[in-house]
């Protein structure tokens, strides 16, 4: 019986896991770009001052600074969720993804920025390390399924057909 029950939460949490590792897999593909994005921009004058102002904040006012984002967009997300509610999905559904994408370049910069006064912080760091190993344990798991290595195999052969139409329509152009 101990057996059952443990294969009926794991049959449960199965999709909760999914929803998860896709959640982190995007907030993992956009962080590096996004926050190359911010950089650029930070390295205009008047941004490099404030860039230069955030890397010398104490622990805790660095981590009220990390915490802002969330809190700023939440109300830009709550307005959304309304305009989903009112019969605007698009408009919604936009803002939402919008949202996500600037708060995730917003947040991945403070991040960089912040690092070494959140760091020590001894409570935020054993947080992070926690949070890190558990995501890499996340991932590793969505990695090894099979749908993840079927989605592989499928990305791996669009790109060798999007490459053969590249090389055969070069091939056509210099004859």
């Amino acid at each position: 019986m101990h057996t059952w029950m443990a294969r009926l939460r794991q049959g449960l949490l199965a999709p909760l896991k999914w929803l998860l590792a896709l959640l982190i897999l995007f907030e993992e593909w956009g962080w590096e770009p996004l926050q190359r994005v911010v950089a650029a921009i930070g390295r205009w004058p008047g941004f490099r001052w404030i860039e230069g102002w955030v890397r010398r904040l104490p622990p805790y006012a660095a981590l009220a600074l990390f915490a802002l984002p969330a809190l700023a967009l939440l109300p830009v997300k709550l307005a959304a969720l309304w305009a989903i509610r009112q019969g605007h999905a698009l408009l919604g559904v936009t803002v939402i993804v919008v949202a996500k994408l600037v708060g995730t370049a917003i947040v991945a910069r403070l991040f960089t920025l912040t690092h070494d006064a959140l760091m020590r912080l001894p409570w935020f760091a054993a947080l992070y390390a926690r949070w890190s190993a558990w995501k890499a344990g996340l991932l590793a798991w969505a990695r090894a399924t099979a749908a993840w290595q079927a989605a592989q195999d499928l990305k791996a052969r669009v790109r060798a057909w999007l490459a053969a139409i590249r090389n055969s329509g070069a091939g056509q152009r210099r004859s």
